[in-house]
């Protein structure tokens, strides 16, 4: 476990993602920030989730259980093998929207430590160390892959699901979540899906 205090963690993560331009530095940062969750805290945070999904009525909690594992453990694997093979040395493409990504790492120490209604993550995490595993495992997905933060095929009420189409990414919530200032909705780079 790391020993550093939370607010010492977070600040250095915050700082180090500011430096990034390119989408392979910015993949080697959280990959190095990531690196540094013991097993136990992801657990915890494993734990955490499974709690909070837990308490979705049936049938949906079933259909997004899965989404949400990817969301969160699929891509920290993903994240840990690129950084390994070493991929990450060789995108040299800058972050495609600076601005989103500047406000994306302004906002990220307070959605840190706001509480869960107001933080705008999926579930409760437990503490601020946790809510930045999940800003990070975001992160490399809105900046770095270029993806939506709840990947394709994601399901939400009402039957809709996040979509691709060619190079495109279509999401029924995307413009909706506007009024929760740390959700990750506001830096994502799908498109509100017409007629939602």
């Amino acid at each position: 476990m790391n020993e550093l205090p939370s607010d010492i963690r977070i600040d250095t993560a915050i700082y180090w993602m500011c430096t990034a331009r390119t989408t392979g530095e910015l993949g080697i940062i959280i990959a190095k920030e990531t690196i540094q969750y013991s097993m136990f805290e992801l657990s915890i945070i494993g734990g955490n989730m499974k709690r909070e999904i837990d308490k979705l009525p049936l049938p949906y909690r079933e259909k997004i259980r899965p989404y949400f594992d990817i969301q969160i453990f699929g891509m920290y694997h993903r994240l840990l093998s690129m950084y390994r093979s070493g991929v990450f040395n060789r995108m040299n493409e800058p972050i495609t929207d600076i601005d989103s990504f500047t406000r994306y790492c302004s906002m990220l120490k307070t959605g840190c430590y706001s509480n869960e209604d107001a933080s705008g993550t999926d579930f409760f995490l437990g503490n601020p160390i946790n809510t930045l595993f999940y800003y990070l495992m975001s992160g490399f997905a809105m900046f770095v892959l270029q993806e939506p933060g709840h990947p394709v095929g994601t399901p939400f009420p009402g039957g809709f699901i996040v979509e691709k189409r060619k190079n495109e990414f279509f999401c029924p919530i995307r413009d909706k979540e506007e009024d929760i200032l740390f959700s990750i909705c506001n830096f994502c780079p799908a498109k509100q899906m017409e007629g939602v």
